[in-house]
């Protein structure tokens, strides 16, 4: 907040300073009212927007990308209030305060974030931690705390009841003992929290070790072993006293699938009306190139795995589809995946040129205004390749398709898209307006530079 404050100081002395702009006369300054109200609503916003939230900004990209949006919205609410109450201020002060701010809070994060990391935290400020559990869960929370670390959250090891684990390292721990010495454990080493990470089979000894555990002082939680069951997004609620754990909640819901769809509406709507005339003549070639229709349509699978025809222009010769077979290979465990080549004889002059600028997907714009894909979103899959799919690839169909999407913005056609299906799932679980806008953005410059693109 002082940072923020400063660059409203120092963008009032820009304004004063840079032959830019009709002259400022504003006399002893702004007005201490705007201070105010700067402080009390980037307070509000950014809180409201998990800017300070450790779990949110854990990661540097994801931190600067929560502040970059918090930053924004605060200053668009700044101008709706000064717009309703105060129009004095200048526009141009307005401005540098706005590039200031960005770049000052940034920087600020940033310096903290070398600091803690450089320094850790003080033994007097940590809080040490103890794993039950050093199977697979526990190994896994062990890399969340070690990812915290500097935070202070300090993991002192294991205890497991494996004696072929104890006394030798597991993921970089030591496993100190048995279940049953616990309490022996927290007591020498000093431990504030205990984190029980059994899976499911083994916790038939939980009450006793909470027993146990019940007369320390020490702090308690448990690491349900849900993980293979939990679907994308887990949560906790209370249903009267009784605590519910979802293993599956949808990914847009409410307002978010609303500002999605008004998104996808605006960019087609948007797209139709300045790109019409380029569809028109790029139909036209393509019926001068090679005899058959300017469309072609293929099922796919959209929204929860449902089948949908996708309208593409033609690429290819009449009937190339039907050797498509040639194009499929397989993996190791048995599973199907198509590969993409340069040197395709199936596609024609003109298609060649269209796929190196990605037009032959500008009908789907079409698909996105039937509510049937959204602008940004997983590919639509081939049916052929969605029947081999392991349980959790098919977490891609938990939101609408996309005519671009991550994946094509990291990869392109460079990879075989069903070997990739982590990419889709990152941006299902990392799901913002935001993450779209960068994606669309970004998938300009892919189609520019042409890269992967065959």
């Amino acid at each position: 907040m002082l940072g923020t404050l400063l660059c409203l100081w120092l963008a009032e002395w820009l304004r004063r300073a840079l032959p830019f702009g009709q002259t400022f006369e504003v006399d002893g300054g702004l007005n201490p009212a705007i201070y105010l109200v700067v402080l009390l609503i980037w307070t509000v916003v950014l809180r409201t927007l998990s800017a300070y939230d450790t779990h949110r900004i854990l990661r540097l990209p994801d931190e600067v990308q929560t502040v970059l949006s918090a930053v924004s919205v605060a200053t668009l609410v700044l101008s709706g209030t000064l717009y309703l109450s105060y129009r004095g201020l200048s526009r141009l002060l307005f401005l540098y305060f706005f590039l200031l701010d960005m770049s000052g809070v940034l920087l600020l994060r940033l310096a903290a974030r070398l600091v803690l990391q450089a320094r850790k935290a003080p033994r007097s400020s940590e809080h040490r931690i103890l794993v039950v559990g050093a199977g697979e869960v526990g190994c896994r929370m062990a890399a969340l705390l070690r990812e915290r670390s500097w935070m202070g959250l300090q993991m002192i090891g294991f205890i497991d009841d494996d004696l072929d684990k104890i006394g030798q390292p597991v993921d970089g721990h030591p496993v100190l003992g048995p279940l049953q010495e616990a309490p022996r454990w927290v007591e020498s080493q000093g431990i504030d929290h205990v984190i029980i990470a059994l899976p499911l089979y083994a916790y038939e000894k939980l009450s006793r070790l909470v027993a146990l555990l019940n007369e320390m002082q020490v702090n308690v939680s448990i690491v349900p072993d849900f993980f293979p069951l939990a679907y994308l997004r887990t949560g906790i609620a209370m249903l009267g006293d009784m605590p519910l754990i979802s293993l599956k909640e949808p990914v847009l819901d409410g307002s978010a699938l609303l500002v999605k769809r008004v998104l996808d509406l605006t960019v087609a709507v948007v797209a139709l009306i300045l790109l019409w005339p380029l569809m028109l003549l790029i139909a036209l070639c393509i019926r001068l190139d090679s005899p058959g229709p300017a469309l072609f349509k293929q099922e796919r699978a959209g929204l929860h795995g449902k089948p949908f025809r996708i309208l593409k222009f033609r690429t290819m010769f009449v009937g190339a589809e039907k050797d498509m077979g040639m194009f499929v290979e397989q993996t190791a465990d048995g599973r199907h995946f198509l590969v993409k080549g340069k040197q395709d004889p199936r596609i024609t002059r003109v298609g060649r040129h269209l796929r190196r600028w990605s037009l032959d997907e500008l009908p789907q714009l079409f698909n996105v205004l039937k509510g049937e894909m959204s602008a940004v979103g997983p590919r639509p899959e081939l049916p052929m390749l969605v029947q081999d799919y392991a349980p959790w690839q098919r977490k891609r169909f938990s939101v609408p398709p996309g005519i671009t999407g991550w994946w094509q913005v990291t990869q392109r056609a460079d990879a075989p898209s069903s070997l990739h299906t982590e990419a889709d799932l990152y941006y299902i679980q990392h799901y913002s307006l935001w993450l779209d806008v960068q994606i669309l953005l970004r998938t300009v410059a892919a189609v520019i530079g042409g890269k992967g693109a065959y």
